[in-house]
This record gives structure tokens, C-alpha cells and sequence, in this order.
């Protein structure tokens, strides 16, 4: 059963196949992928497969990726959710986009707050790294007011668009 979460004016919920059209929407925009990581999307097909990806990761219970929606209403406005999980060593990392439409108002932060609390309080996580592109400033700054720390650089970790970029690595530990 995937968990369904609800903020105050999100809903976090499982993704489906009639949610590509929304994936591709957010995923084939330069703004949106520029500190990705991943290639941008280019058919609708790759959307289609980036959902069946999310959903073979939580059923191997290596990743949780919940759709970010506003309550009351139909459509993704982005994801959120934890890549490499490792139930067994109590770890995760933290991950996620949202179309530009809805930058700046404050969703990834009410998103991200409720899958921390889900992961330290349901997964038993000890641990939640993330890895941060240093030009992203704003993903930066979001997750230092969720009290994540700076731990390091991570040279030439990602690649994008066939250049290296270095990557700033966070975590959040339960305390």
C-alpha cells in the first residue's frame, strides 16, 4: 500500500500512469532539470517509464517518490520522495522538483516537511542526505531552513549534459 500524506494545502500521493502528461510537463523544462541531474525529458514515453520507474523502486523498497498535488485539486505541480533508501542501514536521500508555476510559494518546504517527519517516524530513518548541485542556491537555502547541514563537496559527482558539476552533500539526522 503506498502512504498517502496531506499538508495543510498539499496531498503526497502515489503516482500514476495518467500523472505522465504532468511528469513530462515539469521534467522537459530547462528550468526544472538545469540542477537535475538527469537528461530533460523529450516524449511522453520516457514519462511514461519514469513511472513505472518510481513505482519498481518502492515495490524493491530502494525509493519513494510521492506526487505533490494541491489539495482540491486534479494534476502533479511536481514530485518529492527518498532515492537510494536503505531500510537496513536507516538512510535515504531526499529528492525533488516542482513546475516553475508554483516556485516560490512555499510547496517544497511544506512537501519535504512532511516526508522528513514520514521517514524519521515510519521508515525508522536515522538519516536523510541530500546532494545539491552548488549553483542551485535555492534548493540550497530550503534545505538549510529545514535544518539539514552542509558536510561537504562531492567533486565532479554529477554530470549534466555531459559537463561534471560539483554537488554539495546535506544531511538531517533524527535526533
Amino acid at each position: 500500500m503506498f502512504p498517502r500524506l496531506e499538508t495543510e494545502r498539499l496531498l503526497l500521493r502515489e503516482i500514476h500512469q495518467q500523472d505522465a502528461r504532468a511528469l513530462y510537463d515539469c521534467f522537459s523544462n530547462d528550468d526544472v532539470v538545469r540542477y537535475y541531474g538527469q537528461d530533460k525529458l523529450t516524449s511522453l514515453d520516457q514519462a511514461l517509464q519514469l513511472v513505472d520507474f518510481f513505482a519498481k523502486n518502492h515495490a524493491e523498497k530502494r525509493g519513494l517518490r510521492w506526487g505533490i498535488e494541491l489539495q482540491g485539486t486534479s494534476g502533479l505541480i511536481g514530485t518529492i520522495g527518498f532515492n537510494l533508501w536503505s531500510p537496513r542501514h536507516k538512510r535515504a536521500e531526499i529528492g525533488y522538483e516542482l513546475h516553475p508555476e508554483f516556485w516560490g510559494q512555499g510547496y517544497a518546504s511544506e512537501a519535504a516537511s512532511a516526508i522528513i517527519a514520514y521517514g524519521f517516524h515510519t521508515l525508522d530513518l536515522s538519516r536523510i542526505g541530500a546532494v545539491v548541485f552548488i549553483e542551485n542556491q535555492a534548493s540550497r537555502t530550503l534545505l538549510t531552513k529545514l535544518g539539514f547541514e552542509a558536510e561537504g563537496i562531492l567533486r565532479r559527482y554529477i554530470y549534466q549534459d555531459g559537463v561534471p558539476h560539483d554537488t554539495q552533500m546535506y544531511s538531517l539526522l533524527r535526533e
